[in-house]
């Protein structure tokens, strides 16, 4: 039997999409305003979510003490309050779209979970617009 156990959190940061190959017409016609040169913000909420079994001896897939250390060291910390294209080495040369963030977010949790365990990463960019990635 398989549980599927959540944790939100959120962060604050700036970013622009571009891509420096090419010229300012073709970003502002593919990006629009989200190709500001002086970047824009978002206030991002994310759900992390775990799937495995349920331990038999203390009734966790995972602690969610750890599950939300986790997020905190490997997303809050590096994300909230930064400018992601400037103060984030993951998006060195990656347009940090919100699909490219979630995938970013995902491998930097993938690596400090049980590899038995499945992961789902929500990511809203706003509070209609979202993203959803299983490492797939």
């Amino acid at each position: 039997m398989k549980v599927t156990v959540s944790r939100k959190a959120h962060f604050n940061a700036a970013h622009r999409l571009y891509r420096p190959e090419w010229n300012d017409e073709r970003n502002d016609a593919v990006f629009g305003k989200c190709n500001n040169p002086n970047f824009h913000g978002h206030n991002y909420e994310l759900i992390v979510s775990v799937t495995g079994p349920v331990d038999a001896q203390t009734g966790y897939v995972i602690d969610m003490k750890i599950l939300k250390d986790i997020i905190y060291e490997e997303v809050e910390v590096a994300f909230d309050h930064k400018n992601l294209n400037l103060d984030v080495p993951e998006f060195a040369g990656v347009n940090p779209t919100a699909e490219n963030i979630a995938i970013v977010i995902w491998n930097k949790l993938r690596r400090r979970l049980d590899y038995t365990m499945a992961l789902e990463v929500v990511l809203y960019e706003t509070p209609r617009n979202f993203v959803t990635y299983r490492g797939e």
